[in-house]
């Protein structure tokens, strides 16, 4: 497994819509371990393959499956969609690997149902609440171009790319 460089805001490629994949082969569910390596090394709950330079509809995490479960679970999720949302909103302070150093309060849907295809090709669905609904979100937000920076007033955002720039660029 390789460790895959994480590109950090501000960079336009962080900002592109990835594209469905077409087809799971043996160099996809490769792409998913170095994924899951490069998560881990980065002590991130996940990643999108945006953060990696790659325009697909691939994100993993490692989160409990619920907010009670004892140990973390780790999903490989190929073209997740949400398709049913929730009425209850949470609030988490949310951190990127592509924005280090920052927190970012965001206001999101509390229970969703994913659908996505794992690592085989199987088609699942995952009912999740709280905080993996959370990554779940912040996961695709990457995958349609947006990052947590976006949740921030302009001043805010202006503030926050000014000392990313300083620091890592």
């Amino acid at each position: 497994m390789t460790v895959l460089d994480v590109l950090i805001e501000p960079d336009n490629r962080l900002h592109k819509i990835s594209k469905p994949v077409e087809k799971i082969t043996d160099e996809i569910r490769s792409f998913l371990d170095d994924m899951v390596e490069t998560m881990r090394e980065h002590d991130g709950a996940g990643l999108a393959a945006p953060q990696v330079n790659r325009q697909q509809r691939i994100i993993v995490m490692e989160l409990p499956l619920t907010p009670d479960a004892q140990e973390n679970t780790v999903f490989k999720m190929i073209n997740p969609e949400i398709i049913k949302r929730g009425d209850l909103h949470c609030s988490f302070k949310e951190g990127c690997l592509s924005v280090p150093g920052e927190r970012i309060e965001v206001d999101r849907i509390a229970d969703i149902t994913v659908k996505y295809l794992d690592e085989f090709g199987l088609e699942k669905t995952l009912e999740a609440s709280e905080i993996l609904a959370v990554c779940i979100q912040h996961e695709i937000d990457h995958l349609d171009g947006k990052l947590v920076l976006d949740y921030l007033s302009p001043f805010k955002r202006k503030v926050a790319l000014t000392k990313l720039k300083k620091h890592y660029h």
